[in-house]
C-alpha cells in the first residue's frame, strides 16, 4: 500500500489511541514514535502491534505518531488500519 496523504484515526479520550499518518519518501523506511500514558508497562506491545498491521498493509515507509490513552489491542489495530486505508485515498475521513 502506498500512503498518498495525511490521515488520522481514533480520538483523544480514555481508552482510545490516535494515529497520524504522513506519507514520506520512498525508500526513507518506518518512523514510529509512541506518546502513551501506558508507556512503560504496554510500549514495546503497541508497537509491535502497530508493525504488525503496517505488515499487513506491505507499509515500508511512513511517519506514524500513536498518542494512545490506554486502548485495548482490538483498538490500536482498527484505528491503525483505518488511518491507512484513509491515507491510501480508499475511504474518506477526515485529516
Amino acid at each position: 500500500m502506498k500512503i498518498k496523504q495525511k490521515a488520522q484515526a481514533g480520538t483523544f479520550e480514555s481508552g482510545d489511541i490516535m494515529i497520524l499518518i504522513e506519507p514520506v519518501p520512498s525508500g526513507a523506511g518506518r518512523e514510529i514514535i509512541i506518546d502513551s500514558t501506558v508507556a512503560l508497562q504496554f510500549g514495546d506491545d503497541i508497537k509491535q502491534l502497530i508493525i504488525s498491521k503496517l505488515d499487513e498493509f506491505k507499509v515500508q515507509d511512513v511517519h506514524l505518531m500513536a498518542k494512545d490513552k490506554g486502548a485495548l489491542e482490538p483498538t490500536i489495530k482498527a484505528r491503525v488500519e483505518t488511518a491507512l486505508i484513509r491515507s491510501a485515498n480508499q475511504q474518506e475521513g477526515t485529516l
